[in-house]
């Protein structure tokens, strides 16, 4: 028989091997352990716990292998790269788990037999966990056994930081009666709890962290106030009434509708960007700077022009029209092919800035910034317009344009004081009709 240490080894090997196979099989106090806290198996888990785990502070690791693809460079678009095994480790505890899975009788279970609430082996403890959850009854076990209501997660993040769900108002609330801070700052964002629900859209949670004492105007690490950082999350439309209800808490508990972030761009930038109409012209009513410009030297106006080929028509012509109506300075005439080119399939926006000039030199010349396409799906306004370069604008147009500059940035407010007819008024705002005149 051979005894060298060699072949000693292997064999040691091959018998621990074939122990872990007949355990998996049979099915480990370590795996059944696991597979109970994921489910909330309480039968099942307490007499695991009272014959193998009697320490609910056990610290165990969960793994992952996986085989992941990383290309060498950005610039290689995904042509070379490699083939890479990665294994992947986490640590934890029974009581995150159980917070995390919301299973608040094992959580009541393993505070019972001494769990620490405050223990974080992993990235988190069990109270973040049971607030990225929205888990509001594991929460309030947790904070009853005395979890630090501010205890920072590995990325700097309190418990209070991870209510970004509508189902965690409940956590939210939990948090705030035993003690946590509102104003407290943390992550990479230095986001205070109010920037965090401003991102997220909760104008719920936004509301309690106002009535708690929450600073309106805090800044984060980017310079963004919270409405700054609601202007700036509002992007898909179906977010934009909910966006727009917390805009206007915010600004109704005193928040200022022109601060800059360190890109000096204002809320109304961002919600021009976004072809957010309505938000915008709840920005101008309070005050907010229709000629502000950002570092790059673009106004809101060119941030909506930017934009005005990716948004729903109507919406992007909206918010032209009520910047302008505002008091927003026109486009540089020189810059106006450029605006042709970006807006083509925006007829109505480019009807709108053009209203807005008393007179302009049409060049023939722009027919060779628009698509042939584009230019016949809307030929009489693009008709319209280039008949323009040989013939001056009508005089109900310059009457238009000399009431509009009277009136200067009140014209949203002053144009239907007039006794006119509603069609003129209309005609006043920069409605559009289809054509130039």
């Amino acid at each position: 028989m051979d005894r060298s240490p060699e072949a000693v080894r292997g064999k040691l090997q091959i018998f621990q091997k074939m122990e872990r196979e007949a355990q998996f099989r049979a099915g480990s106090p370590e795996l059944e352990y696991h597979a109970a806290l994921t489910a909330g198996d309480l039968a099942h888990l307490q007499p695991l716990m009272d014959r193998f785990f009697q320490d609910p502070n056990v610290v165990f690791e969960i793994s992952t292998d996986e085989v992941e693809w990383r290309v060498k460079s950005p610039a290689a678009f995904g042509l070379s790269g490699l083939w890479t095994l990665e294994y992947k480790r986490e640590l934890t505890s029974p009581l995150r788990v159980a917070a995390a899975h919301g299973h608040a009788a094992c959580v009541r279970d393993l505070l019972r037999r001494g769990a620490n609430p405050n223990a974080s082996p992993g990235a988190r403890g069990a109270l973040h966990e049971a607030c990225l959850g929205g888990h509001t009854a594991c929460a309030h076990l947790l904070l009853q056994h005395r979890a630090d209501p501010d205890l920072p997660s590995a990325e700097g993040l309190a418990p209070l930081h991870l209510c970004w769900t509508t189902a965690s108002l409940g956590c939210a609330q939990a948090l705030l009666e035993h003690g946590a801070s509102v104003q407290q700052v943390g992550g990479a964002g230095q986001d205070t709890p109010l920037h965090v629900a401003a991102q997220r859209g909760l104008d719920e949670h936004a509301r309690l962290y106002l009535g708690r004492g929450a600073r309106v105007d805090a800044r984060n690490g980017r310079g963004e106030t919270a409405l700054s950082a609601a202007c700036g999350a509002a992007r898909r439309p179906e977010d934009q009434p909910r966006c727009l209800r917390l805009c206007a808490l915010l600004l109704q508990h005193g928040a200022a509708p022109d601060t800059r972030d360190e890109d000096e761009r204002s809320p109304l930038h961002k919600a021009c960007g976004h072809a957010h109409h309505v938000l915008a012209r709840l920005l101008l009513q309070h005050g907010a700077d229709a000629g502000a410009l950002d570092y790059g030297g673009a106004s809101p106006l060119s941030r909506a022009l930017q934009t005005a080929a990716c948004a729903p028509p109507a919406t992007a012509q909206r918010t032209v029209q009520a910047l302008l109506n505002h008091g927003s300075p026109t486009v540089w005439p020189d810059a106006l092919p450029k605006v042709l080119r970006t807006c083509a399939q925006v007829p109505a926006v480019i009807e709108v800035l053009f209203n807005s000039y008393t007179q302009l030199h049409v060049s023939e010349a722009w027919k060779e910034v628009i698509p042939e396409e584009v230019y016949q799906m809307h030929q009489p306004f693009y008709q319209s317009l280039f008949a323009l370069a040989h013939t001056p604008r009508c005089l109900q147009h310059l009457c238009r344009c000399t009431l509009r500059k009277l009136f200067g940035r009140k014209c949203l407010h002053l144009v239907p004081l007039l006794p006119l007819p509603k069609p003129l008024q209309n005609y006043l705002l920069l409605e559009p009709e289809g054509v130039l005149h």
